[in-house]
C-alpha cells in the first residue's frame, strides 16, 4: 500500500469515531432539522464540515502549535466559544411549540419562519470553529499519524477528505431527522425537544468552560 493511503486509512480510521460522537455539532444538527427542516439542517452540516477543514489548514500551517501553546488565544476562543453555545441554549429553552405534523413540507414557510441559508451555514461553523478542542486533536493525530516529509497539499487532501467524510455524516442525519415519521413524533413533543436541546447546549458550554490548555 502507498504510504499516503496508510496515512490516510489511518486518519479515517480514527476520525470515524470522532464524528459519530455525541457533542456541540451533533445536537446543533438535529435541532436544526427538527426546528428548521431538512434543508436548514443540510446547509448547517456543510458548515461544520467546512469550520473542520479550517482547523485542520491552520493546524498544518503551524498555526495549532501557536495556539496550543499560548493560553490567551486558547482562552479567547474558548470563551467565544461558552459564549455562542450558551446563547443558542438559552434561544431553544425560550422557543415555542413548532407544528411539524401538517401536511407542509418540511420546509415550508408556512410552518416557520424561513432561516436564510447563511444564517443556517454559520450556525453549524461557529459550532464547530469556536471550540479549541480540535486544536489539539489534530495536532495529536497529524504528528503521530502523519510523516513529517508528507507534502503540504496531500495534507490538505487528508482535511478535505475528513471534512467530506463529516458533512456525509451530518447530512444523513438531517436526512433521518426529517423523515415525516420521525417529524410526527417529535411534533407532539417539539416544546420540550427545544428545551432539552437548550439544557444540552448549556451543558456543553459549561463543559467547555472547564477545558484548559494542554
Amino acid at each position: 500500500m502507498h504510504p499516503y493511503l496508510f496515512e490516510l486509512a489511518s486518519l479515517m480510521a480514527i476520525f470515524a469515531f470522532v464524528i459519530v460522537s455525541p457533542g456541540a455539532d451533533l445536537a446543533m444538527v438535529m435541532r436544526q432539522s427538527l426546528t428548521h427542516g431538512r434543508r436548514p439542517a443540510i446547509v448547517t452540516s456543510f458548515g461544520i464540515g467546512t469550520a473542520l477543514l479550517f482547523h485542520v489548514t491552520y493546524t498544518i500551517l503551524g498555526l495549532g502549535l501557536i495556539i496550543s501553546q499560548s493560553i490567551y488565544l486558547f482562552n479567547i476562543i474558548k470563551w467565544c466559544g461558552v459564549a455562542y453555545l450558551v446563547y443558542i441554549g438559552i434561544k431553544s429553552l425560550m422557543a415555542g411549540k413548532i407544528d411539524l405534523s401538517g401536511d407542509a413540507a418540511p420546509d415550508s414557510a408556512a410552518r416557520k419562519k424561513d432561516q436564510s441559508g447563511w444564517k443556517a451555514y454559520m450556525l453549524g461553523f461557529a459550532a464547530n470553529a469556536l471550540n479549541p478542542k480540535p486544536v489539539f486533536f489534530f495536532l495529536s493525530i497529524f504528528s503521530t499519524v502523519v510523516g513529517a516529509h508528507t507534502p503540504i497539499t496531500v495534507k490538505f487532501g487528508y482535511g478535505v477528505a475528513m471534512a467530506s467524510c463529516l458533512i456525509v455524516w451530518f447530512v444523513g442525519v438531517s436526512l433521518f431527522m426529517t423523515t415525516p415519521q420521525m417529524r410526527a413524533a417529535f411534533s407532539r413533543a417539539s416544546q420540550w425537544i427545544d428545551r432539552a436541546s437548550g439544557v444540552v447546549f448549556i451543558l456543553l458550554g459549561l463543559k467547555l468552560a472547564t477545558e484548559k490548555a494542554g
